[in-house]
Formats: C-alpha cells, sequence, structure tokens
C-alpha cells in the first residue's frame, strides 16, 4: 500500500474542525473529499456525543445524518462521545491483479481520514473514512483491546430521502426452508419499491442492496469480513428510511459456536462500502473488492479459472454414476472446458477407488475434477453425503489430503448455517485449509463472499443466489428469469463471484418447468455473469443441436476478464455489458421484460475490426449469426426479443 501526506496547496482534500454548534446541537467536526470532489463526507458530534455521518454527490444529499459507533459489552461507544483527534489527510493508493473480478489489474485510489473518539470510560473508538470517487466507506477500529471483547450492537445506518426507491433482496429467517437449509441468500428481488418498506419475511435484506435516489445510485455491502465478526445485512421499519446493520440470528451458529463479533486483539471491524453514482458507476466499480485485504496466497499457481460441466443440474440425484460422470469429462474435453463437477452422495454412488479412476481419466482428457461435500452438522437435517467429514480441522486435513492423492482439482460444499460469528469462522477455517492442499473452492446453499475471493484466491465462486437450479424446480422461478438475471449485475454480481450455473440453450431436462427465456438470452450469461469457475446448465445431449459456430464460441470463451464496460440498462429491466480479455471484447445483452426492445451500439469504439453477432434464430434455429464491420458500424441496432438477447465477439 501506498501512502501520500497530501500538501497544503492541494484543494482535492479538505478538513475543517469547527467549534461552532448549529441550532440543532449538531456541530460538524470535519468534512472529507473524493479525489475528484464529487463526493464529499461530513462529520457531526450532538451535544450529547453521538457520533452522525452524511454524504453529497456533486452538492446533493446522498445519505442523510446516519448514526455511527458500537456498543460493546460493558462499553459504549454510541453516546457520551468526544472527538480526540482527527488525523491530517492522506491519499490511499494500491493495486492488484485477481484472476476472478471484473478487471484483472486495479488500482484503487481514495482520500482518508481518521477521526479518534473517547468514550465516558475515556475508552477509544477510532473511526476511518475513505472516499474514492466512486464511493465511500467507512469501519471501526479499537487498537487498545487486548482481552475478549463483544460487540452486541453496531450503530451504523444509511438515511435516505423519503422519496428514494429500492431494489433489494430479503433475508430468510434461519431454520426454515427446505430441510431448516435458511438463510442461503436465495430469494426474489423487490424491485423499485419504496424506501422504508419492511422486509416480507422479517429478517431484514441482503447485500448488496440497491437504491436510487433523486437521480443518484447507491448500492452498500460490506468487505473484510474475518473470522471475528459475523455477517451482516439491512434492517429497517416501516416508520423511516433509515436502515441500519443488522447481526445474524443467534441460531446462525457453528455447533457449540457464538454469533456476536468477539475479539481479544486490537480490532478493525468489516467496512461499510457505499458505491454511489450512476449505473455505470455501479456496473464498473470494484470496491467490494478494492477494500477486501490483499491475497494472503503466496502460491496461486493451481488457481485456474475456467469452464465446467455438470450433470445435477440436468438429470438430479440418478446421474451421480461412473458411465454418467465419464460421459460429462468427455463432453467437458469436448468442450475444451477445465473442469468437471460430481455433485451429492458419490462417495457411495460411485466411491473413492472408482472416482481415483474418473480422476485419472479426467486428467488425460486435461480436465480437472470437483467433488461435493455436506458442510453440515447439526444445522440442518439434510442427508446428503459425504457429511460431517469436514467439520473438524483434523477431518478437513485427512480428506484433502486424501483429494490431492486423488488429483482432484477442488471442491463444493453446500448446506451452510448462516452467518454468525463462529459460522463465518468455519468458512475461514475451510479456506485456509484447502490453501494448503491447492483445492479450489466453491461454496454453496452459502452467505456472500463479501470480498473474499480476493484475500482467498481459490476460492472460486459461491451460490448465494436464487439460480438455475431453482429454474428447474419451480415453474414461477422460470416464468420470472429474465426479470431475476436483469437484476444481478447491479447487485449480487455486482462485486462478487457467483454461481448462478447459467447457460441451459436448449431446454431444461428431467424437469416440468418450461423454460421461459431465449437461447441467445442463455448464451449472452456465459459473459455476463462473473464466476471464477462457470457450471454450465447445458446437457451434452442438448449440446449436439446448438451450430458449430455456437460451440466454437464457448471452446473459446475466457475464464476471466481483463476489463469491463457497461453499455446500457436498468435494474431487472434489461442489461448491456462489454468485457474484455485480451483483444477481444465480448459484449452481451439481456431483455428481462415480456416486450421487445431495440438498442444501439457504437461498436467502433471498441477499435477493432470484425465483429461477430450472435442473437435468436428464427423459426425452429436456434440461433442467426452476422459479421459486421467493426471499424465502420458506427451504429448497430440490436433488437432484444421479449426475455431475449444477444452475444457480439470483437476482435
Amino acid at each position: 500500500m501506498m501512502v501520500l501526506k497530501m500538501s497544503l496547496k492541494n484543494v482535492i482534500l479538505l478538513v475543517w474542525l469547527l467549534l461552532g454548534m448549529n441550532k440543532w446541537g449538531i456541530g460538524q467536526v470535519a468534512q472529507l473529499q473524493s479525489p475528484d470532489r464529487s463526493i464529499a463526507l461530513h462529520v457531526f458530534l450532538s451535544a450529547s456525543g453521538e457520533i452522525q455521518y452524511s454524504i453529497q454527490k456533486s452538492g446533493v444529499k446522498v445519505i442523510h445524518p446516519s448514526a455511527l459507533g458500537v456498543m460493546m459489552k460493558g462499553h459504549d461507544f454510541t453516546q457520551g462521545m468526544k472527538l480526540v483527534n482527527t488525523s491530517k489527510p492522506e491519499r490511499i493508493a494500491h493495486s492488484y491483479q485477481t484472476k476472478n473480478a471484473k478487471r484483472s489489474s486495479t488500482l484503487y485510489q481514495a482520500n482518508q481520514l481518521v477521526m479518534t473518539f473517547a468514550n465516558n470510560e475515556k475508552k477509544k473508538m477510532d473511526i476511518i473514512f475513505r472516499l474514492s470517487n466512486d464511493g465511500a466507506v467507512f469501519r471501526y477500529s479499537f487498537p487498545w483491546i487486548q482481552e475478549n471483547e463483544t460487540i452486541i450492537e453496531e450503530q451504523s445506518s444509511f438515511s435516505f430521502d423519503k422519496n428514494a426507491r429500492a431494489w433489494l433482496q430479503p433475508m430468510s429467517e434461519a431454520k426454515t426452508g427446505w430441510n431448516h437449509c435458511h438463510p442461503s441468500y436465495e430469494e426474489h428481488y423487490l424491485q423499485d419499491i419504496a424506501v422504508g418498506t419492511v422486509s416480507p419475511l422479517r429478517s431484514g435484506w441482503v447485500y448488496p442492496a440497491l437504491f436510487k435516489t433523486n437521480d443518484t445510485w447507491v448500492l452498500i455491502t460490506e468487505a473484510a469480513l474475518d473470522g471475528t465478526y459475523c455477517g451482516t445485512r439491512l434492517i429497517n421499519d416501516s416508520a423511516s428510511t433509515v436502515y441500519s446493520i443488522g447481526f445474524a440470528d443467534p441460531r446462525e451458529v457453528f455447533t457449540g459456536g457464538g454469533y456476536l463479533p468477539k475479539n481479544n486483539k486490537p480490532w478493525l471491524t468489516p467496512w461499510r462500502i457505499i458505491t454511489i453514482g450512476s449505473l455505470k458507476t455501479i456496473a464498473e466499480s470494484t470496491l467490494g473488492t478494492d477494500l477486501a485485504p490483499a491475497a494472503l496466497l503466496k502460491d496461486v499457481s493451481f488457481v485456474k479459472p475456467g469452464k465446467a460441466s455438470w450433470s445435477w443440474i440436468n438429470s438430479k440425484d440418478d446421474s451421480i454414476t461412473f458411465n454418467e460422470q465419464k460421459k460429462y469429462i468427455d463432453y467437458a474435453y469436448d468442450m475444451h472446458w477445465q473442469y468437471c463437477l460430481i455433485d451429492a452422495d458419490w462417495d457411495t454412488k460411485i466411491g473413492y477407488d472408482k472416482v481415483a479412476v474418473l480422476s485419472a481419466y479426467a486428467k488425460q482428457k486435461n480436465v480437472g475434477l470437483l467433488l461435493w461435500y455436506n458442510s453440515a452438522g447439526d444445522w440442518n437435517t439434510i442427508a446428503y453425503h459425504p457429511k460431517d467429514v469436514l467439520l473438524t480441522r483434523e477431518g478437513r486435513e485427512k480428506e484433502f489430503s486424501r483429494l490431492q492423492a486423488l488429483g482432484i482439482k477442488g471442491v463444493k460444499i453446500d448446506f451452510f448455517g448462516g452467518d454468525g460469528q463462529s459460522m463465518i469462522q468455519y468458512y475461514i477455517d475451510i479456506l485456509n485449509d484447502a490453501a494448503k492442499y491447492k483445492l479450489l473452492v466453491n461454496f454453496h446453499g452459502a452467505t456472500l463472499p463479501r470480498g473474499w475471493q480476493k484475500t482467498y484466491p481459490h476460492l472460486m465462486t459461491a451460490e448465494a443466489i436464487y439460480g438455475m437450479e431453482m429454474v428447474t424446480f419451480d415453474q414461477h422461478a422460470a416464468d420470472v428469469q429474465a426479470n431475476h438475471c436483469a437484476m444481478l449485475p447491479f447487485t449480487r454480481n455486482a462485486f462478487d463471484p457467483m454461481d448462478f450455473t447459467p447457460m441451459n440453450l436448449t431446454g431444461l431436462t428431467s424437469s416440468n418447468c418450461i423454460r421461459k427465456t431465449t437461447p441467445a438470452f442463455e448464451l449472452a450469461l456465459s459473459v455476463l455473469f462473473l464466476s471464477g469457475i462457470q457450471h454450465y446448465a447445458q446437457s451434452p445431449e442438448g449440446m449436439v443441436r446448438v451450430p458449430n459456430d455456437v460451440k466454437e464460441l464457448l471452446r473459446k470463451l475466457p475464464g476471466n476478464w481483463d476489463d469491463v464496460k457497461f453499455l446500457e440498462g436498468h435494474p431487472g429491466k434489461y442489461v448491456v455489458i462489454a468485457r474484455r480479455s485480451g483483444n477481444r471484447w465480448y459484449i452481451a445483452g439481456i431483455n428481462g421484460d415480456k416486450n421487445e426492445k431495440k438498442i444501439n451500439l457504437d461498436i467502433t469504439s471498441f477499435k477493432k475490426s470484425k465483429a461477430t453477432l450472435f442473437t435468436d434464430g428464427i423459426k425452429d434455429e436456434l440461433f442467426s449469426k452476422a459479421n459486421l464491420n467493426a471499424a465502420k458500424q458506427k451504429k448497430c441496432d440490436v433488437t432484444l426479443n421479449a426475455n431475449g438477447g444477444f452475444v457480439m465477439v470483437l476482435e
């Protein structure tokens, strides 16, 4: 990290210490601006010692005065606070590389201010603020902690204008759902609702949470979540437009563990992240990974993004047989995909010895095997197995060592128990132990990664979404899939990899549900959605019907991306995004609406000579293809059918 002290004549960042109190008894004690001066933070201290902040974008309030502070067991940092010190302004700048994000190389720059407050006991709390050109972040620091301390409440809140609108996913209640498997971040979004609307499931709202106030978009999430803290959510009531940090349900714990944040060392809490700007800002921002700690792994040579074949999505439990998995290995080989995932109950339906045979066969085909596990202890009643073998460090090391000897490349671990502090520690323990044995990790039935993929580069993906699996189970999910998918680049998939398991080109198999999206819509998801390993929902039998030029596109499709451009869209309605890999640009668009939509693209801006456009086919054809002159096509009109999409390759 590079820290630069700012000169007095640098007017980019200003800090004012004000002595006067306004007529409400609240005095402004600091102000901070983003590097481009478009975002301004104001910090206030009331006469009774309550800390508040507000944020403006281009002079217009985005976050109205909102509370700061935490309540520890035995220590109150929410009132009676006094300002002790305000640091000198600093410019923060650091760059990082990742194989599993919107960009392969990212430079983060922000202006930082650290304010130190003391409570009535004279115990200190630092609040660290940073403003970048795309948002504001803050966290708390308690450097004095040496013995066990517990935070019982975080006061942090986000207050919006009464006319603001929201696009939010409800948090499900702990211990509900199939075999008590909730929460798993698998609900549909409520879209364009009034702020203050209460979650229908009464457990708050998950991150990232999207708001629009006036003409400014705001996306709230968190990062730098370690084993000392619980995963949080937003809570609110209908009487106000204030959203506050809410802790996990007391039932969301590892067996015998706790749910509240606790630490016995100097403590930095997770970052509260507020991305601010246009929809282009939201879709291109990397704040969710910018604020995550740097990668802990020194050797990342085994971390190889890619694509995977997967039988279970098509034929469910009956597909977990030796011959079926051999067929899917051959399928991955034919499609030049890097992985094949073998799902639940493989340990008895196939067995370790036969899995060893499959692994050796896959290696000959240059395909890596991934194996499914049930994380569950006593937090649910799901019987799928292998089960319980990962609950202890000894168990994990024994199992992971065995997998490494078999040549297995990664694990998919399912059915976690929520967001309590002890459960978060369980995730991190798994990641640390998997790294020792060079195993890639995919969390399912799980929490939001919150930037973990930067700190733990072998975390390739996580579910935490109402995905394609549910489309195969529920006709309503199939009916609204297009609208749901058009939400995700602005919310769930904005920062973190998402194992939606997309791309069903030729229709669902072994399911009574009828897919309502078009083949080109499904093809677009392979570019639009971000996942370190993309597990495709297309069966090998269906792929036989796919035109060779589309197959070649899928064979050559990159496993990770170098850059991103948001072209146009609106949450839930439609989205068009361009992603670059090397010298090629891939543009993908989907229509989440039931009405046809026409868009116009200027493809000359990409400075390429050739463009290949794949759209929905006519009559019985799955796809239509057109070759365009990218150097001269200033106006490229593309028609998005209802629930339709397109992919364009520029080279």
